[in-house]
């Protein structure tokens, strides 16, 4: 994990949003209450990526592995949560209920609530056609705040170089190169292909695909005709019947699990102070490792190791 400088609450805000449309995952964090001495401030903020990187500035370097921690696990649960880092001892016990404590306690007596937001990728739809349905869909989709782009030559345009694993794929090409637009987007695994058109027209192109060697469970995943079925309507219902299904399946799938952030360096606790910490140029001591959140609890460990292993081992 690692923190870059430390721009101010605004840019923050901008960098939040910068990363909201281009379809990343991240937390944002606020410090809503502060009790001294804590080098965080009431305002403070940081972006915490899926990676494990904190932009911005939360608090020093007890604040920061735990407001990463708890961030990446609200990104994987989809939902806010209020952190209290310091000691429940530091309120008489009177923690509001709903609120997660972190206990911060080593080198300091200060204390701080932060509010973590994990905001999920904005949709990302890219339309191939040439169509009105196809610049109706995008219209749609621009609506709703999706991040979307439209092809409207699949053999040339490099809009289909952004799609991603995230990504919806709509095939609009009533005729105009199906085949190479269907092939071009499977390749990169997108959570859904579309082709607008016939039940019979898609045979057409599918057969084809697996006769030039596309497998077969990748054409499985080809939505033949794309859309809810709203029978014989116009253009326009079309492209509302598309996106209503992609607004259905996106619904459904909810946030990302935790399999699919990347993971992070392994955590342990800190024997004196009871921190969790990263594993960091550990201190073996009987056939284990200490790791410690910061200098003085690694002298304190080093003056008495048995007393502190003792300690650990009595939790």
């Amino acid at each position: 994990m690692s923190s870059v400088d430390s721009p101010d609450g605004w840019e923050i805000l901008e960098q939040a949003g910068e990363l909201a449309r281009r379809g990343e995952a991240f937390a944002l964090a606020t410090v809503v209450w502060r009790q001294g001495p804590s080098s965080g401030k009431q305002g403070c903020r940081a972006i915490i990526t899926a990676e494990g990187q904190l932009r911005g500035w939360i608090g020093g370097a007890c604040a920061e592995p735990a407001v990463i921690r708890e961030a990446r696990q609200a990104l994987v649960e989809g939902t806010p949560r209020l952190l209290l880092l310091g000691s429940p001892e530091q309120f008489g016990g009177g923690v509001p209920e709903g609120m997660t404590v972190v206990p911060i306690s080593c080198q300091s007596e200060g204390a701080l609530e932060v509010y973590l937001e994990p905001v999920a990728p904005v949709p990302h739809l890219v339309v191939v056609g040439r169509s009105p349905m196809a610049h109706t869909l995008v219209a749609l989709a621009d609506a709703l705040g999706w991040r979307t782009g439209l092809v409207e030559h699949p053999g040339t345009d490099t809009a289909l170089d952004t799609v991603t694993e995230r990504s919806f794929v709509v095939v609009a090409t009533q005729g105009h190169h199906d085949e190479e637009a269907v092939e071009r987007a499977l390749a990169a695994r997108p959570a859904y292909v579309g082709l607008v058109g016939s039940r019979r027209r898609g045979a057409g192109v599918l057969g084809y695909l697996a006769e030039r060697g596309v497998a077969a469970d990748a054409l499985a995943r080809v939505q033949v005709p794309a859309g809810l079925d709203l029978g014989s309507v116009a253009h326009r219902e079309i492209a509302v019947a598309i996106l209503a299904e992609l607004v259905r399946i996106r619904a459904a799938r909810g946030v990302p699990p935790a399999a699919a952030l990347p993971e992070l360096p392994a955590e342990v606790v800190d024997p004196v102070c009871g921190m969790t910490v990263e594993v960091d140029d550990p201190v073996p001591f009987e056939g284990r490792d200490y790791s410690f959140c910061c200098a003085g609890c690694r002298a304190a460990f080093l003056r008495d190791p048995r007393a502190y292993a003792k300690k650990e081992s009595r939790c």
